[in-house]
């Protein structure tokens, strides 16, 4: 196992080692044990990573590349409430493609290849239909949160429009800062049986101190080599937007993990980018503050200085 390597005293600095000291732990000393997915895991519970966003920082890990337009097409589409990928896939993302590509294989027999399936869930508006639907996650739950009204004799109602919690954050950051309830919540007890994955990422709350915009995430599940560089990428892109809509600056984001693991087949991955030193500070820019927080788009963002190592892959546990 490779040895933390800095050969600078601003390198030992580097954010960047929480992340790595925290993939060595984990690697090291975490409980082997059986998952949902039968891969198997190393894994420990709870951990925290702090994050300062300030002057345009943001977390995003040089030791390996971080596809950062991707993640953060992923979490604008969140932002629309749409839960088919069809839009992702068209945009290039298949980050969700594998969950309903397994139950498509799996109902029908047919071993199509991701891509193809891919290519029609874009093409074929009724196949997307029929097997490109995730189910009420994510972006489903932050904005349009089901309400049920009483129908009488017993009976309830889904009210048409649900509750817009992303939009409801934004005005109660603006017009009430000191409250406790700024709150982003993704995991609707009643629903999860119905999504192709239940939330990972599940509550974001944010806090004002000055003028300064704080943010927490709390992820209930995390896989540290592939989902986490993702995950705090999108937590940080929350707290700039709200912050640029909210007339605040970005101040600093806590990742909070209950269980935290890396799994088996991930060795090689592991060993390489715990070999490797981080460099640089990628720093985001937003150009254009558009008229609400769901009007942002792809073009809205820019990163600077952001010269990482070469990409490193490992397989997705379904």
């Amino acid at each position: 196992m490779a040895s933390r390597l800095a050969p600078s005293d601003s390198l030992l600095d580097h954010p960047e080692w929480q992340y790595l000291d925290l993939m060595r732990r984990i690697w090291e000393h975490g409980d082997e044990r059986v998952d949902r997915t039968g891969v198997g895991t190393r894994s420990v519970f709870g951990a925290q990573l702090r994050f300062d966003l300030s002057g345009g920082r943001m977390p995003l890990l040089t030791t390996k590349r971080v596809y950062w337009k991707t993640a953060t097409r992923e979490f604008l589409w969140f932002l629309t409430g749409d839960t088919n990928i069809r839009a992702l896939c068209a945009q290039g993302v298949e980050i969700w493609t594998d969950w309903p590509l397994d139950r498509y294989r799996r109902e029908t027999g047919d071993p199509i290849e991701r891509a193809d399936f891919s290519r029609r869930i874009v093409e074929d508006a009724d196949f997307a239909a029929r097997w490109g639907d995730l189910g009420p996650v994510y972006g489903r739950q932050w904005v349009d949160w089901p309400v049920y009204e009483p129908a009488g004799e017993g009976l309830f109602r889904q009210r048409a429009g649900g509750v817009n919690q992303v939009a409801q954050v934004v005005e109660s950051l603006r017009n009430n800062p000191g409250s406790r309830r700024h709150i982003v919540e993704g995991w609707n007890v009643a629903e999860l049986d119905a999504m192709a994955l239940p939330p990972c990422h599940k509550t974001y709350q944010f806090h004002v101190a000055g003028n300064r915009l704080n943010g927490l995430l709390y992820q209930r599940s995390c896989d540290v080599a592939l989902g986490l560089p993702f995950n705090l990428w999108g937590a940080a892109l929350f707290i700039r937007m709200l912050a640029q809509q909210c007339d605040l600056e970005p101040g600093e984001l806590v990742w909070m993990g209950g269980d935290t693991h890396l799994y088996l087949n991930h060795a090689d991955l592991v060993e390489q980018q715990l070999a490797r030193t981080p460099s640089g500070a990628p720093r985001l820019e937003l150009i254009r503050r558009p008229d609400s927080i769901f009007d942002y788009a792809i073009s809205d963002f820019v990163v600077h200085g952001y010269e990482p190592q070469k990409a490193l892959s490992a397989p997705v546990a379904v």
